[in-house]
């Protein structure tokens, strides 16, 4: 805690300091980090970059990406509680689908960056 505050003494331009911290509070960078964990495991990427084509069912993305049926919707249930994946109900089917276009944009840019080096 001293080193923290010994850090807070030593800060050259506070107006910089506070203008960052509050353009990025605590809770929006632990979701950020929470979303950034869960797409940190090839599973789940595999998961994400099937349903970045198409909406998918558990059955299929089980038979896609080699994991089992409960594995799939373990994976989809944590995806889907950070607004990363939704669902759409067809009779019995329930169809999984990424959420929006920022998820899209997410997996686009990390594999732009993935592949130009």
């Amino acid at each position: 805690m001293d080193q923290i505050r010994d850090l807070s003494l030593r800060v050259v331009h506070p107006e910089r300091s506070n203008s960052s911290r509050e353009a990025s509070p605590e809770d929006e960078l632990q979701r950020l980090a929470l979303i950034y964990k869960i797409l940190g495991d090839p599973s789940r990427l595999k998961i994400l970059m099937a349903l970045r084509r198409n909406e998918m069912c558990v059955c299929d993305l089980a038979a896609l990406t080699a994991i089992s049926e409960s594995a799939v919707s373990h994976q989809l249930r944590r995806l889907k509680d950070l607004a990363l994946v939704k669902t759409r109900r067809d009779g019995q089917v329930v169809y999984y689908s990424l959420d929006d276009k920022h998820v899209v944009l997410l997996l686009d840019i990390g594999l732009r960056h993935v592949r130009e080096k």
